[in-house]
Formats: structure tokens, sequence, C-alpha cells
């Protein structure tokens, strides 16, 4: 019996913020590839080694967690005025199932190092030593980020003295400036409300802030649903229950948010939207072992990722409880201390991480200039990874 052979794929495996993932150039794509469709797809499924009945994704490069089945696909940018295009493709771990629904803000920050290692910005935007500007066209959510890389002699620096929760070793720090995360045309509160009541049968009914800003968010009470809002990961994925409870509360918020139709679409968007649950600043022990006083954070938060509580913060919910927190009457700035707040640090499962966000009030209707935060980014390893040709 005739087996096809492997075929290799340019890529580099690149850590950005507290996620992981496969990188690609656009160009460097097997052809059928690189255009979105079924081929796409199961190329970036078996790149990533899932569908895994197992959930460990051992015959592929994921990391069996949502922060590190992941992928990206760059190209030079088609936008006026924008550096590079940004796709973000989520890889379900036991679903053959591509989310690509939103953003992924922790890879974002290393868009930039790889658009500039990749030869996609023009050369005349990059110092040789100092600061490069990557403007960055995020493909899924039709976004503008702004990436301040640091150069050495030329070179993207990735080593630095940065220390981010989440991530064991320092690095260099890359500010990360999602603009406009919110269109004017766009609702920021699907809803119109600041604070909505979730009825969600067979659970209860919940006062939740919904908001549109970073990626789709459902924000509620740690003590509406039992939780003192200091829980790690162990607290909750090891609790079926739990889990069970916080999807079926993802749904039902779907819908209300206008993003699915009925229950059973959940399913198949599983990236968006996130559940976060609030607490007011409290002692805790991080994953790590560090301990995380009251008085260094303005508020607790605690987010789900394909429905697993994640182990720190994902990038583009950060821009959500930034942009929440800016705005005085959401559930997120209510447990940050009320009023007006141009930045908040929360405290998460590895630690703490502070985010700013500019926001203003016209005619009644709130925007979002801008929101911002430090991340840090490194390549992992790059060559080729190696698949079957006839996975797609």
């Amino acid at each position: 019996m005739t087996f096809a052979p492997q075929i290799k794929i340019p890529a580099t495996y690149m850590r950005g913020g507290t996620s992981k993932g496969v990188f690609f150039n656009l160009n460097d794509l097997p052809e059928e590839c690189q255009i979105a469709g079924k081929a796409r797809d199961e190329m970036l499924l078996r790149i990533i080694g899932s569908p895994d009945p197992y959930g460990k994704q051992t015959d592929g490069m994921g990391g069996a967690t949502s922060s590190t089945s992941k992928t990206v696909i760059l190209s030079k940018s088609k936008e006026t005025d924008h550096d590079v295009d940004y796709l973000f493709g989520q890889v379900s771990i036991d679903k053959p199932f591509v989310d690509w629904s939103g953003n992924c803000g922790n890879l974002t920050a290393a868009v930039g190092s790889f658009a500039i290692s990749n030869g996609l910005v023009d050369a005349d935007k990059i110092p040789d030593n100092g600061v490069a500007t990557v403007k960055i066209w995020q493909a899924n959510i039709k976004k503008t980020i702004v990436a301040k890389v640091p150069m050495t002699d030329g070179k993207v620096q990735e080593t630095g003295d940065f220390e981010l929760d989440g991530v064991t070793f320092p690095a260099a720090e890359v500010q990360v400036q999602f603009i406009n995360p919110v269109d004017p045309s766009e609702a920021m509160f699907p809803t119109g409300n600041l604070i909505d009541t979730l009825e969600v049968p067979g659970i209860g009914s919940f006062e939740v802030t919904m908001i549109n800003a970073g990626i789709p968010t459902i924000f509620m009470s740690a003590e509406d649903i039992g939780y003192s809002g200091v829980e790690l990961q162990t607290d909750i994925n090891s609790d079926e229950k739990a889990l069970q409870m916080f999807e079926t509360i993802r749904a039902h918020g779907a819908i209300k948010m206008g993003l699915i139709n009925s229950i059973e679409e959940a399913a198949t968007r599983q990236h968006t939207p996130k559940v976060a649950f609030l607490a007011k600043p409290k002692q805790y022990i991080s994953s790590s072992g560090k301990e995380i006083n009251a008085d260094d954070i303005d508020l607790n938060v605690r987010a789900l990722s394909m429905g697993l509580l994640h182990h720190a913060m994902m990038g583009t919910a950060a821009v959500a409880i930034g942009t929440a927190a800016a705005i005085p009457g959401t559930l997120v700035n209510s447990a940050a201390g009320g009023g007006a707040l141009a930045s908040v640090r929360f405290g998460h499962p590895s630690g703490t991480l502070k985010v700013g966000a500019v926001a203003k009030q016209q005619d009644g209707e709130w925007s979002v200039e801008k929101v911002i935060m430090s991340r840090s980014a490194r390549v992992l390893m790059e060559g080729s990874v190696r698949i079957p040709a006839d996975a797609f």
C-alpha cells in the first residue's frame, strides 16, 4: 500500500505574550492553502495535531491548551497606510474546527517581530537601533493595531529585562496599541446597556456587562456564581459541572449579544465570546507561588477561553477589561472602585497586568480611541513543519 509522503512548509514557532503559535508567511503556504477554505483549515489542523480525542496534540505542534493551539498567517498589507495583514486561527483541540471569529491579543505582540524579520515591513521604516513602529491590519476583526518593536543593530531585539506574569523568563518589552477597537458604526455595548440581566435557563439570572472591544466579552460578578475571584486553573478546570455552567452562560450571552441565533451555534464559535468573572481586590497566591497583595491591584479578573479557565489573561480580553474599566457604570468599573479610570492593574491566575484605555463619551455614546498594554515576544524555533501531503 502506498502512502503520501510528507511535505515541508516554512514556519516559525513563536511565543507572543502568554501564548504560543505557529506563524506563516502567506506566500510560503501551498497554493491551495493561500486562500480561505477547507484546504487551509485541514492543513492547519494537521500541523497543530487536531482533532485529538486524547486531548494532547501529541502528533502536532499544539500544546493541548487554548493558549498553545494557535496559528497565524501574515502577508504584506493590502490596506492603505498599514505594513502587514494579520490573520489568526484558533485551532480546536478535540474538534475538526478552526475558529476565525476573533483576534489573539497575546500573539499580536509577535506579529511585528515576525513581519520585520521576514521582510514584510519596508526597510526604510526600520531603524538600526531604537524602536520600529509596525502598523498591523487585524484581518479577523478589521481593526488597526500598532506594535512598537525594539531594534538593535538592525535586528529585532528579543532579549531584555521586561517581566510578564504568566511567562517564565524576561524578554524585551513590546508595546501594543489597539487603535479604535470599536468602530463608531458598531455598538460597543450590543444591547445598548452598560449592565444587562442575563437569563440562563436551569442556572439562574445574572447581572452582566457585555462589551465588544478587543473581543466580545461577557463580564459577571464572581460572587453571583459562587466564586471569590481569586481562583486558579485547578479550581475551575477540574470541575466539569462548573465548565458546563460557564459554557451555557456563554451560549446564552452570545445570543443576547447578537453573535449567534441559536444555542447550537455556540459549538461552532468557540473562540468568541469570552466569559470573565470579577471581584474587588483580594490577596491571593498566584499559580507560580507569587503573593499578590490586594493593595497592588484594582480588581481581580478570571476569564475562560475555549471552554477552560485561562492560565493568565487573553490579550484581547485585557482590551475589553481596560475599555470597560474606563467607562463608569460597567461591572468592571465598579469592581475597580468606580469613577474615571485611565488604567487598571488587575489580578489573574498567573499574576497581574496593567492595561490603559482612552475612552470618551459624546452625545450619550461611549467610544474608545485606543487601548495600550505591554507584552513580549520571542522566536522559539524556525524552519519548516511537516505534514502528510494528503492532509488537505
